[in-house]
């Protein structure tokens, strides 16, 4: 396929750092480079994957005070949380629920096995080097979960030569302070990068009608620890290790009462939990011939919940432990041809407070991909097996044919299939589950059109259609696949320079549709925009955001509507000297009241609160060494 036109610095690199998988360091600070569509570096021109890709300078710019925030600047990304910072977000990817999309640390799986969330909530933005959301289903490549997308988070990486030092302080409305300290450095072959950070807030009260327990603010802390390494051992073999560990404390309201077994009444309650979400990793990359590169990591992941009571003894006690192997090969066949086999395996297991009547299961993999690229047209075609120790074997397969129109416009039709097999609650968590259930199973087809516009204007717009069947819904006090699903959508991203102003437009239509009853799937809205202002001048910078979302349902009957909303954001910037910078940035700037969720207390539905109008000054020092 003909190369599109990339940017000066793109075409600047060295051709082996886009084709062997050994160099990602480098790749990380690219915003026109993948890594996670095919687990290699690639092109974004040349992947099948409709993508957005955040750099660390896209963080600094934008200022998110969390990785959700982010991610509702990506079209067809929706996150649906139920309160303040540090609440559990639902994310939909393309319509598709939270547990139907994958979320990766550094390559490792982090969601909890036993209820399907990953704990983004929980991930500090300031130990995130770079995010990638790849839109549509990659279980061809990563299996279960990711049927409607991917979600993948890299930690800081070091710098190639000499030390630097970062530092942070950030305070902020209802008692909002941010801390963190860095250091990375390298000297060509050897790279680090190690971080530490202290949030804490007072928080909001995310409840409106409720028990007088739950009348207060919901308090959350979070402290972090972040490290990579990486060293060349020669210019052909590579090692290196990645550690994430995030734990804290979070305040939360329990509307619905706590169950009393001697009276049979509801009681009110004072929660909170204790929280940890980490993953530890270790690679060996090797170029073990000019065509042949190979990796081989090995994981552990960890998601952790203990929630207690002020009120009374109540505990529950939920942790989740994942094992992980995985290989991967990417040959290089001829100028045309090229493979990607490998394998996966890994191990699930539960300990939990509540006893389940299994609480571990393994699943083992291996895939293939061939990829084509012509100077007519390109073709990609993905086969993967999963062997699961509950459900067998289980196949998916992709393809894709790419046709470049010209030099700036590429024209891509694709095919995926996914599935995902039920969590532990699902099929185990006692009088609330069904241990018949079967996976839930995929069907997703999609055109997309790339047009580079000019050198200052890119466009990116996908058509697609999923269905789903044997979803699992919750009826009559268990689990069943008695759902059937059809999501029909349409994105549009846009990326421009007006006069030295750069702006980002993500725009999303969405028609998300139970086929057996025709209604609107819960907490989806059919309509969403993005839009990001920024502007440098000299030393000051300033930005602004507006998003919008329009309504949706709060239930699958459709008999509770939640009103759609506008959030209007501003930031700036100022460098008082190459090593001091000063933040500042106000959220919501028109103090909307909204809901995303809502919640039942003494028969009656009420909306979670969301952070209303917000502000934040932050210090940042980076020191020469």
């Amino acid at each position: 396929m003909k190369i599109l036109r990339l940017t000066p610095i793109l075409l600047s690199l060295p051709t082996p750092l886009l084709a062997a998988p050994i160099d990602r360091d480098s790749a990380l600070t690219l915003p026109d480079v993948v890594i996670s569509a095919n687990r290699q570096v690639e092109d974004r021109n040349q992947s099948s994957a409709a993508s957005t890709v955040f750099t660390r300078d896209d963080i600094e710019r934008l200022q998110p005070g969390s990785v959700e925030e982010l991610l509702t600047r990506v079209p067809g990304v929706q996150v649906a949380r139920t309160g303040g910072r540090g609440s559990l977000p639902g994310i939909f990817i393309r319509g598709t629920k939270s547990a139907q999309s994958l979320v990766l640390v550094d390559g490792q799986r982090i969601a909890n096995t036993s209820s399907g969330d990953s704990g983004l909530q929980y991930l500090p933005i300031e130990q995130i080097e770079r995010v990638e959301v790849l839109r549509g289903s990659r279980s061809a490549i990563y299996g279960s979960d990711a049927m409607g997308g991917v979600i993948q988070i890299f930690t800081r990486r070091g710098a190639e030569q000499g030390l630097q030092a970062r530092m942070r302080l950030a305070a902020g409305s209802r008692n909002n302070f941010e801390r963190s300290l860095g250091l990375s450095g390298g000297d060509g072959r050897t790279r680090f990068s190690l971080g530490a950070s202290l949030d804490e807030s007072a928080g909001i009260d995310d409840t409106r009608q409720s028990y007088a327990s739950d009348q207060d603010h919901d308090a959350w802390r979070n402290r972090s620890l972040s490290l990579n390494l990486t060293h060349q051992l020669s210019d052909s073999l590579e090692i290196g290790a990645n550690v994430l560990d995030s734990r804290g404390r979070r305040e939360f309201d329990n509307p619905y009462g706590l169950y009393d077994m001697d009276t049979g009444l509801l009681q009110p309650q004072a929660p909170y939990t204790d929280f940890t979400v980490s993953s530890v990793s270790s690679h060996v990359a090797a170029q073990l011939t000019g065509q042949w590169h190979s990796r081989l990591e090995l994981g552990h992941s960890e998601n952790r919940d203990r929630s207690r009571d002020k009120l009374s003894n109540a505990e529950d006690v939920y942790n989740t432990y994942r094992d992980s192997l995985t290989w991967q090969n990417d040959i290089d066949l001829d100028e045309h041809h090229s493979l990607l086999l490998g394998g996966d395996a890994w191990v699930d297991r539960l300990r939990a407070s509540t006893e389940f009547s299994e609480d571990s299961r393994w699943n083992r993999a291996v895939f293939v991909q061939h990829r084509y690229q012509g100077e007519g047209f390109s073709t990609e075609l993905g086969l993967r097996r999963d062997r699961n120790q509950q459900f067998g074997s289980q196949n998916t397969w992709s393809g894709s044919l790419t046709l470049p129109l010209n030099a700036d416009n590429d024209l891509l039709l694709s095919y995926s299939e996914g599935f995902r097999a039920p969590t532990f609650n699902d099929l185990y968590y006692p009088f609330a589950a069904n241990p018949d259930l079967k996976p839930e199973h995929s069907k997703s087809y999609e055109l997309q059109w790339r047009s580079q516009l000019s050198d200052s204007s890119r466009l990116e717009t996908s058509l697609y259609r999923t269905d789903l069947r044997d979803a699992i819904v919750f009826r009559d006090t268990a689990p069943y696949n008695v759902s059937k699903a059809r999501i029909v959508g349409f994105e549009s991203s846009l990326v421009q320079d007006w006069w030295g102003w750069q702006s980002q437009l993500g725009v999303a239509l969405m028609d998300p549709r139970d086929r057996d009853s025709g209604h609107t799937l819960e907490r989806r809205a059919r309509r969403t925009l993005s839009l990001d202002l920024d502007r440098q001048f000299d030393r000051v910078g300033l930005g602004a955001s507006w998003q919008a979302v329009s309504g949706s349902y709060a239930d699958a009957a459709n008999q509770r509507r939640l009103g759609g909303y506008g959030l209007l954001g501003a930031r700036a910037s100022w460098a008082l000297t190459p090593a001091l910078r000063l933040e500042l940035k106000a959220e919501n700037l028109l103090d909307k009241d909204y809901a995303r969720s809502q919640y039942n207390h003494d028969g009656s539905y009420y909306g979670y609160r969301e952070e209303g109008r917000t502000w934040l000054l932050a210090i940042n020092w980076t020191p020469e060494l």
